[in-house]
Parts: structure tokens; sequence; C-alpha cells
């Protein structure tokens, strides 16, 4: 791969999906864009971007761009944030509800992990919810929608006790229980679009997603997911991450890293 083709990558990314590619992914880019080069007829890497370049064409393009997104994630990663979510914000909400009806959104879900971990703290309550999960990788939706993993991911993050409880054996993978899979609708979305339809949710999960953002398309998700959230939601980033001149629509919560809830200035404008 040439200078010139990363920096059209880079180009790509951000142009069509928001994200940033860093020079220090190089040879992570190399190596994902093999499996992609081959499954699409091409001989090399360089011949595939060759074509990209000479008749852009949307699937490839597509092909390209989600085989190069951060897709690591496990389950109930940051345990803190999840023993919020369990202990705190879910009664809460279910109490503040009609009838304790509760929507939740887990945007960049990457294979599955973190909405199947809202989904067995909810069933584990007995509570009422909704969780919708999207991410821009059809791949990864595929294998989220199956509830499949190997041994090494069904226990990264599950104690075990947990993992027999929503999971079967089947063959050499683990696969979700159907109810635990029947809690999650799993779509493909950008978030650069426009919200699509006025249901708004009470929680929203966008963790480790907005540091991979091109700087100057953050302001521009961070909106999208602020029309989403009610007025009196909340908004879960990772617990490193933070908004600081990103917009004055979020502030964050006191001893409570990462969790964010709309601002004054943001509710005033929504009146």
């Amino acid at each position: 791969m040439t200078s010139d083709d990363f920096d059209r990558l880079q180009s790509l990314m951000a142009s069509r999906a928001g994200f940033r590619l860093s020079r220090d992914r190089l040879h992570l880019a190399e190596h994902r864009l093999g499996p992609v080069a081959r499954r699409e007829g091409f001989d090399s890497v360089d011949l595939m971007l060759a074509a990209l370049w000479e008749k852009p064409v949307a699937s490839l393009g597509w092909a390209v761009i989600e085989a190069l997104l951060n897709s690591e994630t496990w389950f109930r990663r940051d345990r803190t944030t999840f023993d919020i979510f369990a202990d705190e914000l879910l009664p809460a909400l279910t109490k503040a509800r009609p009838g304790g009806h509760v929507r939740l959104w887990s945007a960049g879900c990457a294979s599955g992990q973190e909405p199947y971990s809202l989904a067995m703290a909810a069933l584990e309550a007995g509570a009422s919810v909704e969780i919708v999960a999207t991410d821009l990788s059809q791949k990864a939706l595929d294998k989220a929608r199956s509830g499949s993993y190997t041994g090494f991911e069904i226990q990264r993050g599950l104690r075990a006790h947990t993992m027999l409880r929503w999971f079967e054996p089947f063959d050499e993978t683990w696969v979700a229980r159907p109810e635990l899979r029947s809690a999650v609708q799993f779509s493909r979305a950008n978030l650069l679009d426009e919200p699509v339809g006025e249901a708004r949710f009470d929680v929203i999960l966008c963790r480790h997603v907005l540091t991979d953002v091109e700087p100057a398309r953050r302001g521009q998700v961070i909106d999208g997911l602020e029309r989403q959230l009610v007025d009196d939601g909340c908004l879960f980033l990772g617990p490193d991450e933070t908004l600081d001149g990103d917009t004055l629509a979020f502030r964050p919560v006191h001893g409570r890293k990462g969790l964010f809830v709309k601002s004054p200035a943001s509710l005033r404008r929504a009146a």
C-alpha cells in the first residue's frame, strides 16, 4: 500500500463514515484489507485500491470502510458502567416511565456484546425494556444477530454462572439463548445520518466511538445523539471520554465517569 493509497483511505473514511484513520494503523489496514481483496476477486490489496480509485463503487467502498472500523468490544466492558445502569438507572427509570417501559440504544454496538450485556441486566431485573443496537459494519451486525461467540469471547467479561445462564454450547462456540437474542433489535446505521423517526431513548450508550471520529465531525455526531435522547435521559461514553470543547449540549455527572445528562442550555433550546 502506497502513501497515496493511505491518504485516500483516510479521506474515504472521513467523508463517508466520519472516522479518522491514523497513520500508525497503516500495517493494520493492509492486514484487514487482504481478506476483502480476496473476497472481491483481486490478487492484492494494491490492485483492489487501484480499481476503487479509478472507478469508485459504493459497495466496494463500504466493504473497505467496514474492514477498517475499530470493532473491539467485550461483555460488560468497563464493568462500572453496567453496575450503574443495573443498580441505579434501570430501577429509577422503570419507576418514572409509563408502564415501566425503558428504551435503550447501543450506538456503535460492534459484534453485540454491549447490548446483550444490557439485555442480561434488564431480564435479570424483570424490567420492560426495548433495546436497539446499531453499527456501521454489516459483518459485525451479522455476528451480533447470530449471538454466537468463541470460548475466548464469551469468557471475556462474563462470570461462569452468567455465561451458563444466558448461553449454551454449540460445537466450538457459545450461542445466546433465544430469550436473550430476542431482547435486542439490531440494525445498520451511520451516526452521521439524520435521526430516523420521532421515538427517543431513555439511555444511549456510545462508548469508545467518539475517540475514532474525525474532530470536525464529532459535533455532528453528538448533536444527533442529543436529539434522540429524552430530556431527562442519560448518555454513556467510555469512562475516559469527554466532551470538552465539542458541545454545550451535555454536562458530566459528578462521580460517574463517562456518564452525561443534557445541560440546562440544551433543555432551554429544546423548549
